[in-house]
């Protein structure tokens, strides 16, 4: 994070040093001592360091901090810091790390930190950890660390794109420390990347999925907008804009489904809405269940809403409305999702009234509870077939040729119409 100049003018970023805001804080959240870089952010009010917080964010990174004292790991908190000099808030990407300490030396430990700095302090945290007589770790203390989300004015085009380009990652992935939380979610979002071809192709077939397992709609929502945060969250609060979430999601019977498929789904649903409020705006999901709908979920926003034209071909393969920025396979591939979970998905829009998209899904027999549809029977094998691949693209003639080899098939390729004609003349 490059410095301002002492006599920046206002607008311009503080001056701070180029490392990381640090605080070492009791549970109650005072700095036990930290560094100059989050005191020229902060300022130096001990007693409460969130006076230059908005009511929203004191919440916020109180309930983190709560988290972080019950031994959670809480990274990616964005929040914003109104400084005296500066008219635009000052975006900060906030984790809390909580800080074992032995139970019969906190105090000790307590006047031992307020001399040091806050990485020497995390330090020799960590060199006591499990010390305790009867073998139990406590959190004495957490170690807050920030991250300036923002860019000075003298800044290039190309940094600065360079450098919220580079924001966003972190913001998305996270840091090393997210531990099994961050890699239960990279090894679900690297399985559900490895099924897309395989979705393109059920939904060209329209074959069904071979295996379902009972699933819980409400967990499962609830995953997706833990992974589509930095989308609807991070990002936009980044920029100045607010997305407010409104949850209703109430406990519904269990269905039967596929959950790579359906997260992908409701993260496609979610995403859309989120690029259809660039200025902000309010985004809602619901659950229910009645005996009309079966088990229903609603994702809705307050975008700028579809015309008649466009909803009616909204589900349709490569129809797209973002121009070069999207593929048109998104919300049909996810119309093929529904369709093989026997359910129904309905679109409900206005021009300038938003959109709500409507899914519904028929309830788990009560037998199917906790079974898998997996009998050991395998779906009778195609006949091998002699197979002619046309496209221009090598990359795409190699995995179709790949994947019809898997198939047992035989695969002759061609570049061009001419010479795939001339191959059907001649063969």
């Amino acid at each position: 994070m490059p410095d301002a100049s002492p006599g920046a003018a206002p607008g311009s970023l503080p001056h701070v040093e180029a490392d990381v805001l640090a605080a070492t804080c009791t549970p109650g959240g005072t700095p036990i001592s930290c560094n100059d870089a989050w005191q020229t952010v902060f300022g130096r009010n001990e007693d409460n360091p969130w006076t230059r917080l908005q009511e929203e964010d004191r919440r916020e990174l109180t309930t983190a901090l709560n988290r972080a004292v019950g031994g959670s790991l809480v990274t990616n908190h964005l929040c914003r810091v109104h400084l005296p000099d500066r008219d635009e808030p000052l975006p900060l990407l906030m984790q809390f790390v909580p800080v074992y300490l032995p139970e019969n030396r906190t105090g000790e430990y307590a006047e031992e930190y307020a001399d040091v700095s806050s990485d020497e302090a995390g330090a020799r945290a960590s060199e006591n950890q499990g010390r305790c007589a009867d073998g139990e770790r406590h959190v004495r203390a957490v170690t807050v660390t920030g991250e300036i989300m923002a860019e000075p004015d003298s800044w290039t085009p190309s940094q600065t794109q360079r450098h919220r380009m580079e924001a966003l990652g972190r913001m998305t992935m996270g840091v090393a420390d997210t531990l099994r939380a961050s890699l239960d979610t990279i090894e679900e979002v690297a399985v559900d990347g490895a099924t897309l071809v395989e979705k393109i192709q059920r939904y060209s077939r329209r074959e069904g999925q071979s295996s379902f397992e009972t699933l819980d709609l409400v967990d499962l929502i609830e995953g997706c907008l833990t992974l589509t945060r930095p989308y609807w969250y991070n990002e936009p609060r980044r920029q100045g804009i607010t997305i407010e979430l409104e949850r209703d999601l109430r406990d519904v019977p269990p269905m039967r489904g596929a959950a790579t498929e359906l997260r992908e789904v409701f993260v496609n649903l979610i995403l859309n809405a989120v690029q259809a409020m660039p200025g902000g705006g309010r985004l809602r999901l619901r659950t229910g269940h009645d005996d009309e709908r079966g088990v229903y979920a609603v994702v809705e926003d307050t975008g700028a809403g579809m015309s008649a034209d466009v909803r009616e071909h909204i589900f349709e393969p490569m129809f797209t409305t973002k121009g070069g920025r999207g593929s048109g396979m998104g919300l049909a591939v996810s119309y093929g999702i529904v369709q093989e979970h026997d359910g129904e998905i309905r679109v409900d829009s206005a021009p300038g009234e938003g959109t709500r998209f409507t899914l519904c899904f028929p309830p788990a027999d009560e037998d199917d509870v906790g079974t898998s549809d997996d009998t050991g029977d395998s779906a009778p094998t195609a006949r091998p077939a002699r197979v002619l691949v046309v496209d221009d693209e090598k990359r795409v003639r190699t995995v179709l040729r790949k994947l019809l080899h898997l198939k047992g098939h035989a695969v002759e390729q061609a570049t061009s119409g001419a010479e795939a004609l001339a191959l059907v003349e001649n063969e």
